[in-house]
């Protein structure tokens, strides 16, 4: 079997293992449960060395060794965490990362971990007293792996010539067919394996519990074997003998240098079985793909079946409705995943800005289960790592000015994730100086985006300059900001998944940003609604509510007209107006749609509602020069196609 087709499944559990890494290592630093974090490095770091090894990745191998042994000088007290020692870890972490990607890519040759290895060394070597070497498995007095408790096996041995031998993996194992082929590939490195239970496909391919067996034939001595197979990773118990019952079969121990068999009971609770599995993300989008064109022609169908008026057919399309509408949830819920698979990747990220100015930052994670599409992650990752750098660099004072200011020396960097409505809302909230309000008006007056006579700008006039592509008020270029890639870049985006950004900053309390994101990108519920003979669809994502519109709702307010109503005055956005449309509606008919995003609200006039209805979204190039208020477009029911109106653009 070819080791090649395990490398993205190797790849997807060493980013896990480097994520903990870097978790743990900020933990470390900061002083926090320290043995806990030593504890969580050096098994992600020992688990990545096994499984790299038997890859045949020699530099992760090489590497996460050397790291390994000073992580051990570490847990055994003989080498204190100080400040060099804690830059050298990290960045061991990230030479680790890379050559990672680098081996799985291919290119294992490019890869030069000498010099760190030389480091490591070097620090390893300032240990004062005497490395003692430790295993990751628990071990016995004697130095040797401890016997694992007593639980059946739950496989029959395979038949044939050779030694038997059992492994059973640890229950918590995420990954059991690969781990399973780590072991195989062990040990064929031992001897020749002639038979394995059960079938080789099923252990590759998760359908087994949490134990195998093989039939070895080797002239290595057993403890040899022993180490190799738990070098694979996971692996909690070996057993080698004759097959006289399950429960027969004997783990290997050792006793005053030589290896005896020890007794182990039988325990009536098998092993559980594994109930998921990692599925490629090209074949969600595939199958997310595929239910939208259902959903489309499940539009269709219900529009022919109204116009033919028969009942069986309308019955049958009803039932068939159904079963789309259960089948889009269940496919959609399978791409729904914790906020928290790309927020764990930012505290590294704040640490590493904050100590590259001399700020100092405390970084909080809030809401980390709440799910979201994962297109839709990967889409938010880069906005979210602007604003975070933008917050530390423009935002967060120095610690001198700080305390000057009557503020704690350590300033407070949030992101936070909530669920709103159909929506998810991520901030960014830091406690830092503000936007200078001054400072960018000054800067919009200079490239003549607003008048001279201007003294003050609201906060949506602050959002549409500092989003203005090239806008900047840095007055030098670092590595975090300075470029004009900053909320230009997180605006454009957000609003190209149809999200929104909105920003609230205080002089001197601080900045929040605010990004609202719908669950998913491709199908969204909207209310459709109708401008003459054109149908135009608003996400529902930003419908608050509907209303006729009423003359006597209808006022003046500096030369402008607005729209009454019993919780305040909103301003009216008539729709026909908007999009150029010639003609007059017909007065008395017309209705308003409440639109909200975030703290900002409108009435919007339409010349008629036509009700709700699930939408497949598609992209939508818009017309050049033409309005820019368009976020998708769409096929309705009758074929027609219709536009997705963007709220933000219109607010």
């Amino acid at each position: 079997m070819d080791s090649a087709q395990y490398a993205e499944l190797f790849l997807a559990e060493s980013r896990e293992h480097v994520s903990a890494v870097n978790t743990a290592l900020l933990q470390l630093e900061q002083g926090r449960d320290t043995d806990d974090a030593i504890g969580v490095i050096f098994r992600s770091v020992h688990t990545i060395k096994g499984m790299s090894a038997t890859m045949g990745y020699t530099p992760v191998a090489r590497l996460s060794h050397e790291l390994e042994t000073l992580l051990d000088a570490l847990r055994q007290g003989t080498r204190v965490v100080t400040a060099p020692l804690m830059d050298v870890l990290f960045r061991a972490a990230d030479l680790l990362e890379r050559s990672i990607e680098q081996a799985v890519d291919g290119h294992s040759d490019a890869i030069d971990v000498a010099p760190m290895v030389a480091q490591l060394r070097a620090e390893d070597a300032l240990s004062t007293m005497e490395f003692q070497a430790i295993t990751l498995p628990a071990t016995s007095a004697a130095g040797t792996p401890a016997p694992a408790a007593a639980v059946a096996w739950t496989v029959s041995a395979p038949g044939g010539d050779g030694t038997l031998v059992r492994i059973r993996l640890d229950s918590a194992t995420q990954l059991r067919g690969v781990r399973a082929f780590l072991a195989l590939q062990a040990a064929r490195g031992l001897g020749e394996v002639l038979a394995v239970s059960p079938e080789e496909d099923r252990l590759t391919a998760d359908d087994f519990g949490f134990d195998f067996a093989l039939r070895l034939r080797t002239t290595l001595p057993l403890a040899d074997v022993d180490a190799a197979l738990r070098r694979a990773g996971d692996v909690v118990e070996v057993r080698v003998g004759e097959d006289l019952g399950a429960a027969d079969a004997r783990p290997f121990a050792q006793s005053d240098g030589a290896l005896r068999a020890q007794d182990a009971s039988p325990s009536p609770t098998a092993a559980p079985r594994q109930r998921s599995i990692r599925i490629d993300l090209n074949r969600l989008d595939r199958l997310m793909n595929l239910i939208g064109e259902l959903v489309i022609t499940r539009g269709r169908l219900s529009q022919l079946a109204s116009d033919l008026g028969d009942s069986a057919l309308t019955d049958a399309v009803t039932q068939a409705s159904r079963l789309i509408a259960d089948l889009q949830d269940e496919i959609m819920t399978s791409r729904m995943v914790p906020v928290g698979q790309v927020f764990d990747r930012f505290p590294r990220l704040v640490r590493d800005a904050a100590h590259s100015v001399a700020k100092q930052v405390q970084f909080t994670i809030e809401g980390k289960d709440v799910e979201l599409d994962r297109s839709m992650l990967d889409e938010v990752g880069d906005p979210i790592v602007h604003l975070l750098r933008n917050a530390v660099d423009h935002g967060i004072e120095l610690p001198d000015d700080r305390a000057a200011a009557g503020k704690d020396r350590t300033g407070q960097l949030t992101l936070s994730a909530l669920r709103d409505r159909s929506a998810v809302a991520i901030r960014v909230r830091d406690d830092g100086r503000g936007i200078d309000r001054a400072r960018v008006l000054a800067r919009a007056k200079a490239s003549g985006l607003v008048e001279e006579s201007r003294s003050e700008l609201s906060d949506d006039e602050l959002m549409r300059l500092i989003s203005r592509a090239g806008f900047s008020t840095a007055e030098r270029v670092t590595d975090l900001s300075g470029r004009g890639v900053g909320v230009d870049a997180v605006y454009n985006r957000v609003r190209s998944v149809g999200g929104s950004v909105d920003i609230r900053s205080l002089p001197g309390v601080g900045t929040t940003v605010t990004i609202r994101l719908p669950l998913t990108l491709a199908i969204v519920r909207a209310l459709l609604a109708r401008i003459g003979e054109e149908t135009y669809a608003v996400p529902m994502t930003h419908v608050s509510q509907t209303v006729e519109l009423k003359p006597e709702l209808v006022r003046s307010l500096n030369g402008r007209e607005v729209l009454t109503l019993r919780d305040g005055v909103l301003p009216l956005l008539r729709l026909r107006v908007l999009l150029g449309h010639v003609g007059e509606p017909k007065r008395g008919l017309e209705q308003v749609i409440i639109v909200d995003l975030g703290e900002r609200r409108a009435a919007l006039v339409v010349d008629a509602l036509i009700g709700q209805q699930e939408i497949v979204v598609k992209q939508f190039d818009g017309v050049q020069e033409g309005l820019a208020v368009f976020g998708g477009a769409t096929i309705l029911g009758d074929g027609v196609p219709a536009l997705i109106l963007d709220i933000g653009s219109l607010l």
